[in-house]
């Protein structure tokens, strides 16, 4: 079973973002246009628009026109636009734009001022419309109409794309379409990273619904201007403090002509932008800059192993020895569901010391039967897995002085005889006399106890193993 959704991303050592002049935040501002690529009757839509508008419990109306909701799209077009506009321009911030085409293709005006400011104009898709529900075709041949009316409407065919109402095949469709240089429909990260799609990386700039003007009109959302810059000062405080602390991110903030544009919203949006004026590391790019940026600075690289896209033969070729002569493990590993979460060191190691842990304790006795003495008989004729071989090599027990030699034999067969499998060790953690002392030590143990720390061991063994397999030695 092979589980899609990535919750590793960076992990806990994401990479430096190296944002020109040692920036400490890329500060990102997205304008939504989307007035007059809405559901409308207008259109040739079944029903009228009710997403994103004041228009409390708004519900589409079949077949006619909602003139409120309209009026109030249209106010974004009319005057939002205008204001936010001059904002930018006189302060001199690049914005991307996200652009319905639809919208773009009856904004004449608005749209010479987006170039004339050199604003990105990114895609927001054909029409601003729903589409969970959309066959997989139907939405293909949108994207193509988008691009198309796009170029018509601005000159130029996109760069980026957020679908925003996006469906599951949405990031999928636009990576096959190609020549995107970013897409945006997640919402999972505070960096841009690479996506795999069928063996062809795409860029994801995330985006953001929080730091976004569209809480005002949600619930538990901005009642007010002051709430919508606290709620972005504290975001851009945080984030600011990372970078300080060399970890450098993005923060991206979304809005829309009919929201953000409206006067007393519009000054908790100018307020920020005053405030980010007093802090002398901060980057202000479009999108399009943020992904020339990344791919300059953090090209894709193909990983070394991939272990949730392996098919079987490949993926036990890789991972069937890493448990000691038990290769079940790794089989119950690659039936059992594997994600992007597991195409780390640690994360397959997680995967198959799981299966490790769920095998029965006769399972588990095999495998600690399955590992040799050390300094054993099995080393002197040199039977020795080559894994093993290594191992033993790294801590010296290949170079025994005769002395040591007949130390090892009487520990190796007292121990074994006391409690039915071999003593074992994670040799690489260790030196010749650290583990001469451990197996002293641990002959003492009972049963349960010496069971429990060579199982444990076992999994370490695995661990540094599978750390070897992806070049972390």
């Amino acid at each position: 079973m092979r589980y899609p959704r990535n919750f590793q991303g960076y992990g806990a050592n994401p990479p430096h973002a190296n944002w020109p002049g040692g920036a400490n935040i890329a500060v990102q501002f997205v304008l939504n246009y989307e007035e007059g690529g809405e559901n409308c009757v207008l259109h040739g839509d079944a029903a009228s628009e009710a997403f994103l508008a004041d228009v409390v419990g708004a519900t589409p109306w079949q077949g006619v026109r909602h003139w409120n909701i309209e009026s109030m799209y249209e106010y974004g077009g009319r005057a939002g636009f205008w204001r936010l506009h001059r904002l930018f321009v006189e302060n001199g911030l690049p914005v991307t734009v996200y652009g319905v085409a639809t919208a773009l293709m009856r904004a004449p005006e608005q749209v010479e001022a987006m170039l004339d400011a050199d604003w990105e104009i990114a895609s927001h898709g054909l029409k601003w419309v729903e589409h969970k529900d959309m066959p997989r075709e139907e939405e293909a041949a949108q994207i193509a109409e988008a691009i198309r009316l796009h170029t018509i409407a601005t000159g130029s065919r996109p760069l980026g794309w957020y679908t925003g109402r996006c469906s599951i095949n949405t990031v999928d469709l636009v990576s096959e379409t190609g020549g995107f240089a970013y897409v945006s429909d997640t919402y999972d990260d505070d960096l841009p990273y690479w996506r795999v799609h069928n063996a062809s990386p795409q860029l994801i700039i995330p985006y953001t619904l929080s730091n976004n003007d569209m809480r005002f009109v949600t619930a538990s959302g901005f009642a007010n201007g002051e709430q919508f810059f606290e709620a972005l000062k504290a975001s851009f405080d945080c984030l600011y403090r990372e970078g300080k602390n060399g970890s450098p991110k993005m923060m991206s903030i979304g809005l829309h002509c009919r929201l953000a544009g409206q006067p007393g919203r519009f000054e908790g949006l100018k307020k920020f932008v005053d405030y980010i004026k007093g802090f002398d590391k901060v980057w202000v790019p479009r999108r399009i800059d943020i992904a020339r940026h990344w791919a300059e600075h953090h090209p894709y690289k193909a990983p070394r192993l991939v272990p949730s896209q392996m098919d079987a033969p490949s993926f036990m070729q890789a991972f069937g020895g890493i448990y000691e002569h038990s290769p079940f493990i790794a089989q119950r590993a690659w039936q059992a569901e594997l994600g992007p979460v597991n195409d780390t060191p640690f994360g397959i190691h997680f995967a198959l010391r799981n299966q490790f842990r769920m095998a029965s304790d006769d399972e588990r006795l095999g495998v600690l039967k399955a590992h040799p003495d050390l300094a054993g008989k099995l080393a002197a004729a040199k039977r020795l897995t080559a894994e093993s071989t290594s191992e033993q090599a790294s801590a010296g027990l290949d170079a025994l002085t005769d002395a040591e030699r007949e130390a090892f034999t009487d520990l190796n067969t007292n121990y074994t005889e006391k409690f039915g499998f071999p003593f074992i060790i994670a040799v690489r953690d260790n030196t010749k006399a650290s583990i001469l002392d451990a197996f002293k030590r641990r002959v003492d143990n009972d049963r349960d106890t010496e069971f429990s720390t060579a199982c444990a061991q076992v999994e370490r063994i695995a661990q540094l193993r599978i750390e070897a397999l992806f070049g972390e030695e």
